[in-house]
């Protein structure tokens, strides 16, 4: 499948781009090598990885090579001169990490990729429900196993409970599964016709798929060989086997979600994210993760939240979040309702059915989205960040241009065209332009972005968009210019980053160089190491030990009030002595957000964990050792595309 729309045919000037070939951009600490590590493709004909400066290129020309495209093709107006300003500053303020596209788009844009497969993979977020399970019991399941395996956060639901009768498969047939993510989605496919439609009963055979190790072409990483696909359809079946003459019940159609999220990241996309919604009055469903077998073998994969309804009692689930912060609440009235809470309801979004991994985004059935982050903290003014939003809400609305390879999220994305304008940093900014200041921005902010949604609509001849803006947790991408995640407080004012890599990982030996602190990984000494990162936060007022749950939750209002017509993502972290609050929390604000979830705030005591406090004395210690210049990665490196919404507490 080729899409011409997406082909490269926008270049940047070589005049333009020769100052970038010798500079580096400000990274933040972990930036340079977060980067090599997760964003910067192979160049295979020179054995190296990209630069920075080339991302950047990549991204922009791919960007305005769609936008070219699409208004070449539906014979709009087009003015080449006007294109090279704006993308040259959209190169620009990447560079100066005023905004970044999200994981998706560093890693994808201007491929070749998206050229031969369509847009899915710029996307961040998926939703699909279960509730026609009835009238068509493979397509949900189908949808949540392809997206996965190209990266994006898929949510679904267990709303099918008691839809769909399983049968007994009627006869046999052997199927050859072919190399490639078709082939694994058909598999899946297959099986589940034979038990919810009385056809063929599937063996399978394997030997086409490449076996552990090879490279996998084009969306980059190696195989995992076919085991992990084996044991899927094996678990799959064996589900279906339990249930013959009766019907899947909640717990089968999560279990079934989870051991495709399970292939996925054990199929070498090593990362994926879902989410499961379910009724809050299905006990079944809100007690699925004390199956402790069940959930070290596969439910580990999804984070389970509830449909919240305003008015109804919290005190059970309050209770179960209490013990490790499952279930989330989304209040799905309030998200088909309004946009900013602070504006009268409209209903734009009465369509909606779920939301995505990390829930900064509603979405229709089959609806992916796309996000783009902006560091308010890195500017001096408003003025500057409305040119920073210029700039970034066109690449999230050019990604809206490029059809999918699903019939029935094209016809919902074309109608919706929905995109989400994230902040990231926000704590660090309240710090530096102060809460109020913020609040500000933000009304400012997202009257400007309504306004220009309504000019470029109307140049690319498409409908405006149906909601605008977020709050994302982001994860990797705030690494790259050292930004506190989303709305999030930063661990502390000094501690160290701890980053594992393969033993002999060319990343590894020039981190050792540059003099940063690599140690055998505990308990996988022959195979990973563990590189310390000294880590200073800028304009730090307090960490995430310091503020109440209250804190935290305001904060979240406060966004979902004047700046998110979509959702705020935020995982609020709650002392020991806090976890009675989670109800009044629950109670009091539950007209106020479309969204939360909350996370126990505890001493982790293992050893090289993620973040730990350290002294300023400590870091000075450290810092002096420390060459970050010298830290310069050469050859070619297995690089970990990256999946999903960028949020780490999604992550499985």
């Amino acid at each position: 499948m080729t899409f011409d729309i997406a082909k490269l045919c926008f270049q940047l000037p070589e005049t333009f781009l020769k100052p970038y070939k010798t500079k580096q951009p400000d990274w933040g600490p972990l930036g340079y090598f977060t980067y090599k590590r997760t964003y910067a493709r192979q160049i295979p004909d020179e054995g190296r990885t990209e630069e920075y400066w080339e991302t950047c290129r990549r991204v922009v020309e791919g960007t305005f090579s769609i936008q070219k495209n699409h208004c070449l093709r539906n014979h709009l107006p087009w003015n080449e001169r006007k294109a090279q300003r704006t993308a040259k500053r959209m190169f620009e303020l990447m560079w100066d990490f005023k905004f970044l596209p999200p994981g998706r788009g560093m890693w994808a844009m201007g491929t070749e990729y998206v050229a031969e497969r369509g847009g899915a993979c710029l996307n961040n977020c998926a939703f699909v429900t279960t509730n026609d399970l009835g009238q068509d019991p493979v397509k949900p399941f189908l949808f949540i196993m392809d997206m996965s395996m190209v990266g994006v956060g898929v949510g679904f639901d267990a709303e099918g409970a008691g839809m769909v009768e399983v049968v007994a498969p009627q006869g046999n047939v052997e199927v050859v599964i072919e190399d490639s993510r078709e082939g694994w989605v058909d598999a899946l496919r297959v099986l589940i016709e034979a038990y919810t439609q009385g056809g063929p009963l599937p063996s399978f055979d394997v030997s086409l798929v490449r076996k552990a190790g090879l490279p996998i072409r084009g969306f980059g990483g190696t195989s995992s060989g076919p085991e992990p696909l084996v044991e899927m359809l094996a678990d799959i079946r064996a589900i279906f086997e339990e249930k013959l003459g009766d019907v899947l019940s909640s717990s089968d159609i999560v279990d079934i979600g989870n051991l495709i999220g399970r292939c996925v990241v054990a199929g070498n996309v090593r990362r994926s994210a879902e989410i499961v919604f379910g009724d809050p009055d299905d006990n079944e469903f809100s007690l699925l993760k004390q199956d402790k077998e069940k959930l070290k073998h596969h439910r580990w994969a999804s984070n389970n939240s509830i449909f919240a309804r305003v008015g109804m009692d919290y005190a059970w689930h309050a209770k179960q979040t209490a013990v490790n912060g499952e279930p989330g609440y989304m209040w799905l009235d309030n998200a088909r309702a309004f946009g900013r809470m602070k504006d009268p309801a409209n209903f734009d979004d009465r369509q909606a059915v779920g939301g995505n991994p990390c829930l900064e985004q509603t979405l229709h059935n089959y609806e992916l989205c796309t996000l783009v982050e902006t560091f308010p903290a890195r500017h001096e003014n408003l003025d500057e960040y409305l040119e920073t939003l210029k700039i970034a809400y066109l690449y999230a609305k050019t990604v809206t241009l490029v059809p999918t390879h699903w019939s029935e999220t094209n016809a919902v994305m074309a109608r919706n065209r929905r995109i989400g304008l994230s902040q990231s940093g926000i704590i660090k900014a309240f710090g530096k332009h102060g809460r109020r200041d913020m609040m500000e921005w933000c009304d400012k902010g997202y009257e400007f972005i309504s306004g220009l949604d309504i000019q470029y609509s109307n140049w690319l001849g498409v409908p405006k968009s149906i909601k605008k803006t977020s709050v994302k947790p982001s994860g990797t991408i705030s690494l790259l210019p050292g930004e506190p995640p989303g709305i999030h407080y930063p661990h502390s004012e000094f501690y160290i980053r701890r980053i594992r890599v393969g033993v002999h990982s060319p990343l590894a030996l020039a981190a050792a160089a540059a003099g940063y602190h690599v140690e055998p990984a505990v308990g996988q000494e022959e195979s990973t190491v563990v590189v310390s990162f000294p880590v200073k936060e800028e304009f730090f007022r307090r960490g995430k030990d310091d503020v109440s749950i209250w804190e935290q939750v305001a904060n979240a209002v406060a966004y979902q009030k004047f700046w998110a017509d979509n959702q705020v993502s935020v995982t609020v972290t709650f002392k020991p002595e806090e976890q009675d609050d989670i109800k009044h929390v629950l109670e009091l604000y539950e007209d106020s957000l479309k969204g939360i979830s909350f996370l126990p705030l505890a001493e982790h005591g293992y050893e090289q964990a993620p973040y730990e406090e350290i002294t300023e004395e400590q870091y000075d210690e450290m810092v002096t050792c420390v060459n970050a210049r010298a830290l310069v990665v050469e050859g070619v490196l297995d690089t970990v595309s990256p999946k999903f919404c960028d949020g780490d507490s999604c992550e499985i």
